[in-house]
Formats: C-alpha cells, structure tokens, sequence
C-alpha cells in the first residue's frame, strides 16, 4: 500500500503562475488593439462632422451669398450673425443641434481664408493646435 502512487488533486504554483501571465500578455494586446480602434473610431467621427459642416456651410453660402467669417465662425449655422449685412437672406438654422465639440471635448476650429475659401478643423487627441494629429478639412 505505500507504493502506490498518490493522485495529483491540484495545480502547481509553477502551473497557476504560467497561466497568469499568459492571460496578462493577452489582456495587454486587447488593450492596445481596442485603443487603436478607438483613436480610429474618433478620428473618422471628427471627418465625419467636418463633412457635415462643410454642407451646411454650402447651403448657408446659397442663401447668404458668401461664407461667414472667421469671427462669425460655426455659430452663424445656428443662428444669423448680428453683423450680417442682409439679415433676410439668412434662411437657418442650418444646423438642427447645437455645434458639437470634436471626440475629445474640444470646440471646432473655422478660419475663413477667402471668399470661397474656408478650414475646419479639430486639434485631435492631444487637444495642440498643428499638431500631427489634427483632423483637417480638405477644402
């Protein structure tokens, strides 16, 4: 009877160890590929409202017959820019909600550049201006 062989009922600490740390490698590249998607996700998010933006900055020219200025900004989609010299022609709202702020709470950015020329554009995840990350409008 003091030969047999006793049954292993457990795990090794060895053995718990190993597995911990197999599931902490692979906890760590979830993190990392869910983060990428998430920076992904915002960056097209703030394309998407610069797009947005540039449509309705179109019809706001339709009816006023230029862009509002860099003063003026965003907000004349909402509502008519006191200073506009022909109050009539304003037909808006032209933006059903308020201006959002970008993904990362931040306001957006507008700079008309000419008369036919305008920029908008979000400072992205490190809320710098010129920075490599920010999302600009193509026009």
């Amino acid at each position: 009877m003091g030969n047999r062989r006793r049954r292993r009922r457990g795990f090794t600490l060895m053995e718990v160890l190993l597995v911990l740390a197999i599931l902490v490698i692979l906890m760590s590249m979830v993190g990392v590929f869910v983060a990428g998607i998430q920076t992904g996700a915002y960056e097209d998010l703030a394309r998407s409202q610069i797009s947005m933006f540039e449509t309705q900055l179109d019809a706001y020219r339709l009816h006023v017959g230029r862009y509002p200025d860099t003063n003026q900004g965003l907000e004349a989609l909402r509502s008519p820019p006191p200073d506009l010299q022909n109050p009539n022609r304003w037909r808006g709202p032209y933006s059903q909600k308020d201006i959002p702020t970008d993904p990362w709470g931040n306001p957006y950015q507008y700079e008309l550049m000419g008369p036919e020329q305008f920029r908008i554009w979000s400072w992205g995840a490190d809320g710098v201006p010129g920075t490599e990350d920010d999302v600009v409008s193509t026009r």
